[in-house]
């Protein structure tokens, strides 16, 4: 009885020496202990509300031509000077976000949904499934990502669809690969075997109880792959097989900036900085979801 009511003494002195963090206070405590993740944040946010308002923000049509303002250097009325065919460039930059979002955002969604599925599927039932599914991954593996997209849009053709389809497919491999992984870890835990035991049904297991489980990795992966699949945008559109004009995209911008480098550099560099911020930004925040979501750094901060 001593024993007992010293190891009661002992919890008790535990408790209150490390009172119980609440899980939310944790990840916020976490997530913005960064400054960079917090700058991360706050850029994407405003390029979410610039792609909102655009239409309140931008001062002029993006499309509007005026050849008699054609090659304008920055000034009052055109803060970052005009295009080729007169077209404000400030306008053209904020309504590009609403692209880079739409296609980032729609692409991973793809990518995500698809490879969860086939993961999923992979991961769960193994055998001929999981060999069958992980080798047409691999075949689509065999193939770098933006050489993978390239082939997909040039067999689509060009437009904002066909883009979001070709990113969607060439980032599949990789949500696919990590969903399979976590699942065949997953599903050897006791609460698995405890719901097959009580008579769940595959499709009640995997979706109540793997996939919630499996899916943190995947948060990150999807935060961090806005990112790739927003510069990919740009790659495809600087090659001439991204979006159709004369919708703005910052890569087509880009592409249509660098004939006119030494005369008008702003009109490649001001979109290429968009890029590099929104992509940097993406990437801080996937770096500081995956440092909060991740259960080893739960006794670091």
């Amino acid at each position: 009885m001593a024993m007992l009511k010293e190891g009661h003494k002992t919890v008790n002195n535990i408790n209150k020496i490390t009172p119980r963090v609440s899980e939310f206070r944790r990840f916020y405590r976490v997530f913005f202990s960064r400054k960079l993740v917090s700058f991360g944040l706050i850029i994407v946010l405003i390029v979410i509300l610039t792609a909102i308002f655009a239409p309140l923000l931008a001062p002029y049509n993006p499309n509007k031509q005026n050849l008699d303002e054609s090659l304008l250097p920055p000034s009052r009325a055109h803060l970052l000077g005009t295009d080729v065919f007169g077209r404000d460039s400030l306008s053209r930059i904020i309504y590009g976000s609403r692209t880079s979002l739409m296609i980032g955002v729609v692409a991973v969604f793809i990518a995500a949904f698809s490879g969860l599925t086939l993961g999923l599927l992979a991961g769960f039932f193994g055998g001929v499934t999981n060999a069958v599914i992980m080798r047409f991954i691999d075949a689509l593996m065999s193939l770098p990502m933006i050489m993978l997209a390239l082939v997909i849009a040039a067999v689509l053709g060009g437009g904002l669809r066909n883009v979001m389809i070709a990113l969607g497919i060439g980032l599949l491999p990789g949500y696919a690969r990590l969903m399979c992984a976590q699942v065949i870890s997953v599903k050897e835990n006791d609460y698995i075997l405890a719901s097959r035991t009580i008579g769940a049904s595959n499709l009640r297991t995997m979706l109540v109880h793997i996939v919630p489980n499996s899916f943190p990795p995947l948060i990150v992966m999807m935060t961090a792959m806005m990112g790739l699949s927003i510069l990919a945008e740009a790659g495809l559109s600087f090659l001439g097989i991204g979006i159709s004009p004369p919708t703005a995209a910052w890569g087509a911008m880009v592409s249509d900036g660098y004939r006119y480098l030494l005369s008008n550099p702003i009109l490649s560099i001001a979109p290429g900085m968009a890029i590099m911020l929104v992509v940097f930004a993406f990437n801080m925040v996937g770096d500081g979801l995956r440092d909060a979501l991740d259960p080893r750094f739960r006794g670091t901060f």
